[in-house]
């Protein structure tokens, strides 16, 4: 690969995001990113203690054997992570695939930029502290810089892995069952052998991870793991920029028990049919519905969330996640059209009620993927009902405030080479940060002071008396957004691919 095109490439993508609509927006957030993320080592530093000790005071196991054996959990926790912060490289390179130079060169620039990412080295703040205080004293320094060496390579696998399935998951969510395969492989030990079982797996694990072996095969993984990608991401890449494999979809029903709705029927059913027909709104509505199948399953059949605090925290996440994925984004896919929805006095207004009622109905579907929980006597219906009432009152109307300060359009279509794919600014994430964690302590709170029915009661009260004057807020908010319509239409333009 030749190097003065990589140099040049990268800064390429650095100009691109000081040149970026959303870039003075995108300074705001970065305080509050910051601000997680030493948060985010400071609490991988205080793991990396509570492991180094009891790996010194163990005698049965040495240090890289208890990483070894929490390895699997820790590259899955990683993967999961990597779906709020991690693009693929593809997304970036269309400019560049009709430039006289060899096809591959543009991917793999930028796969070498990912591998090289600072994101890669988080887990050091675990892994350093922990050598430092558990391989070094015991097996010296060359043994500890060697175990920092090799699990950093691990984490630039588990990226490259990352890239790999994200890319072949745009393309059809039928790619799951690839990582779940993978993952059903890696978690064989603990249903395999005389005692089945979690300490089964982690003794499987500590012995035959980071072996001398291991060493070897580690940079042949990720040499194939490199070569697999660059094709995969090419002809995605490619297929989707010159048009091809684009889906078809056709909604027939006319949806006429709308019409008595007025314009807010007609709003709500081109949100129908934006989420039938557009491949990123329905991408994210369809996510959200696993998501919450999946923590329902969980919270029922498991004993993971048993305690109070988490299964509140899980319920709310499973009524909270249509709104933060779609409603948190409003006016960012009708950024596409704003031009239109400005030419009419309070269409704006009529949209805003319409996304309102049509993801408040849509708590219903989480209702009954939660009524399980029910069954097993995790949750009371009662409970269902007031959390579901709470999240589609105060905490909607909430995330429709960022009709106000949104103002990047968002692609219906286009995923691999767009220019954005998320609002960023400062604004967005309090909202969302507040939303999935503030009622939990509310909710907590008052459970120290009341009873089950009366907090349940509360909850039920503060959520019906927002739905039913939510044209009030509603009404405020489109007021708000009326006095930046010009500056936040202006962005809206400037940000379209």
């Amino acid at each position: 690969m030749n190097w003065q095109i990589f140099k040049q490439i990268y800064s390429h993508s650095k100009l691109s995001e000081k040149r970026s609509a959303a870039f003075e927006q995108n300074k705001s957030a970065r305080y509050v990113i910051y601000g997680l993320g030493i948060f985010i080592i400071l609490y991988l530093i205080f793991i990396a203690v509570m492991l180094a000790l009891i790996a010194n005071n163990s005698r049965s196991i040495t240090g890289i054997e208890l990483i070894s054996g929490l390895l699997p959990f820790l590259l899955a926790f990683d993967f999961l992570a990597r779906f709020a912060a991690q693009q693929t490289p593809s997304q970036l390179v269309k400019p560049y695939l009709l430039l006289p130079i060899p096809r591959h060169t543009s991917i793999d620039c930028y796969l070498l930029s990912s591998m090289l990412s600072k994101g890669n080295w988080i887990w050091h703040a675990l892994y350093v502290p922990f050598s430092i205080m558990s391989i070094l004293p015991h097996q010296g320094l060359w043994v500890a810089l060697i175990f920092l060496l090799g699990m950093w390579l691990i984490e630039v696998i588990n990226s490259q892995w990352y890239l790999l399935v994200r890319s072949l998951i745009n393309i059809s969510y039928a790619w799951w069952l690839l990582p779940l395969a993978v993952y059903g492989l890696v978690a064989i030990p603990a249903f395999t052998g005389k005692h089945v079982g979690i300490e089964h797996f982690f003794n499987f694990y500590s012995e035959h991870i980071l072996t001398s072996w291991a060493f070897i095969g580690i940079p042949l993984v990720l040499v194939v793991l490199f070569l697999i990608n660059r094709h995969v991401q090419y002809f995605a890449t490619w297929n989707e920029s010159a048009g091809e494999g684009t889906e078809k979809t056709a909604l027939n029903a006319r949806m006429s028990f709308l019409d008595k709705y007025g314009e807010i029927g007609q709003y709500m059913r081109i949100e129908l049919r934006s989420i039938v027909r557009c491949k990123n709104i329905r991408k994210s509505v369809t996510a959200a519905v696993i998501l919450v199948f999946v923590f329902a399953l969980l919270l029922s059949f498991t004993s993971f969330y048993d305690n109070p605090f988490m299964t509140s925290f899980w319920l709310i996440y499973c009524y909270v996640i249509f709104g933060a994925m779609i409603l948190s984004r409003v006016m960012c896919y009708e950024g596409n059209y704003i031009d239109c929805l400005m030419v009419h006095h309070n269409n704006i207004f009529h949209l805003l009620r319409a996304k309102y009622i049509l993801y408040g109905s849509f708590l219903l579907v989480t209702f009954l993927l939660l009524m399980p929980t029910v069954f097993t006597g995790k949750c009371t219906i009662f409970a269902l009902i007031a959390y579901g009432l709470f999240v589609a009152g105060p905490l909607h109307i909430l995330l429709l405030q960022m009709a106000v300060y949104n103002k990047q359009t968002m692609p219906l279509n286009t995923k691999f080479v767009g220019k954005g794919t998320m609002e960023n600014n400062w604004m967005q994430v309090v909202i969302q940060l507040f939303v999935f964690f503030v009622p939990i302590f509310f909710i907590r709170v008052m459970h120290l002071f009341f009873s089950d029915v009366i907090v349940y009661s509360i909850l039920s009260a503060i959520g019906l008396a927002f739905i039913i004057t939510n044209g009030f807020w509603i009404r405020n908010i489109y007021q708000r957004m009326m006095v930046r319509r010009y500056s936040n239409m202006e962005g809206l333009r400037a940000s379209r691919d």
